[in-house]
């Protein structure tokens, strides 16, 4: 499906915006920027959250423009591993008003996912200013003022940002590593195992992501290993014939220990005891660990039975890089041609927000989906992990809370 990558045609109300010859920087020389026209909302990023506030501004027939620094909408999910479907049923992760096609599966596809976004687009004629990279946020006379790289202004009293958890890579450094012959990837180089036939594979990391790709790796005769550092919680994606998720949401109606318990118990029963094989179970049960921490539990479709039956070796978390592998905290040493660090990423708001005190929990997300006090005017969207039911049906709860927001003033 074609995109408009050209200047945003003004939504319905707005003051339309001049044609501007393109630019990739500030003026050097004459220290001048570009001052776009104002509008009521400006949303930072085209990713569903980003849509998600879009369709719903449109439907309400509320002014706003989209920045979005690349030159795709939803640019991440079209960057992710080829294999990759939603661990969450589809009737529960769609965007607000259009439920995916009938003919879509239970759990969707990266590609499925990605044509539905573009129709999506289309449909509520969302048109970003493609290649606009938010440089910083300032409070202004009448709102807040956004700064991007390419020199431009946009003045808004309502700004949405809706950069996601998934911003910046998350790329630790090791002792050794510039030593090591082979190669070290992030997970989001990952694509598919071609790249790897012959070779031997260490994925750091035993998140979605990680466990996803080693079990990618591993079905495609490339012999995998998993550096695990410490306890995991893991959940079947379904369990007799059952979406985990739905369970999920039965869970969460009840007193919190009584689910926390029953949800430990149904754990057990479909895994037994991983410690044999290397996987220390976590103190805390799933639900728990996603109400307390934002972190979802690993959502298995496969890699606990490769772990069981030796064809992904679990190892501890890495010691140091040697020339040709790496030796583990258990004083081990192994061999690798590739190692994929699935060691997640970061929201990172503060390198564009002018200040942050106050806004973030301890995992530096923000508290809040609407901002108080001097955070007034902002919305933080796509960042509320806390919720059963992932992320995709978080963000439609969200994103109506934030136009609700926004229409009462």
């Amino acid at each position: 499906m074609h995109l408009c990558e050209g200047v945003s045609v003004s939504p319905a109300g707005c003051i339309p915006e001049p044609q501007m010859p393109p630019t990739n920087r500030q003026d050097e020389h004459t220290n001048t920027r570009i001052h776009m026209p104002q509008t009521t909302v400006l949303i930072i990023g085209a990713g569903p959250a980003g849509l998600a506030a879009a369709a719903r501004l449109r439907q309400e027939g509320i002014p706003f423009e989209i920045l979005e620094q690349s030159q795709h909408i939803a640019h991440s999910w079209r960057q992710h591993y080829d294999r990759l479907h939603l661990h969450t049923v589809k009737e529960h992760s769609h965007l607000p008003f259009v439920d995916f096609p009938e003919n879509y599966p239970r759990y969707v596809s990266r590609r499925m996912l990605v044509d539905y976004f573009d129709a999506y687009a289309k449909k509520f004629d969302i048109q970003p200013h493609f290649g606009e990279e938010v440089a910083s946020i300032q409070p202004g006379e009448e709102g807040w003022e956004v700064h991007t790289r390419s020199a431009k202004t946009f003045k808004a009293p309502h700004v949405v940002i809706a950069t996601g958890l998934n911003r910046v890579p998350n790329r630790p450094g090791y002792k050794g590593e510039e030593h090591f012959k082979g190669q070290v990837l992030h997970s989001r180089e990952y694509k598919n195992p071609r790249p790897f036939s012959g070779q031997k594979a260490l994925v750091v990391g035993f998140g979605n992501t990680g466990a996803e790709i080693a079990l990618d790796l591993c079905e495609n005769g490339i012999p995998t290993c998993l550096a695990v550092r410490g306890p995991v919680n893991v959940v079947p994606r379904d369990f007799l014939g059952n979406p985990t998720q739905k369970t999920a949401f039965t869970l969460a109606k009840l007193p919190t220990w009584l689910g926390d318990w029953i949800g430990a118990r149904v754990q057990r029963l479909a895994f037994g005891d991983l410690t044999p094989y290397g996987l220390a179970s976590s103190d805390m049960p799933p639900a728990r660990q996603l109400r307390e921490t934002g972190k979802t539990p690993v959502i298995d479709i496969g890699t606990v039975d490769q772990i069981k039956a030796g064809k992904i070796k679990v190892k501890p978390g890495i010691e140091c890089f040697t020339e040709t592998g790496v030796r583990f905290e258990d004083g081990t040493e192994e061999r690798f041609d590739t190692v994929i660090l699935a060691t997640g990423y970061r929201a990172l708001l503060e390198d564009f927000l002018p200040f942050t005190d106050g806004l973030f929990d301890q995992y530096g997300i923000p508290k809040e989906v609407v901002g108080t006090g001097k955070y007034k005017g902002l919305y933080f969207l796509g960042f509320d992990n806390y919720k059963p039911g992932g992320g995709l049906g978080v963000i439609r709860q969200d994103s109506e809370v934030v136009v609700r927001a926004i229409v009462g003033g």
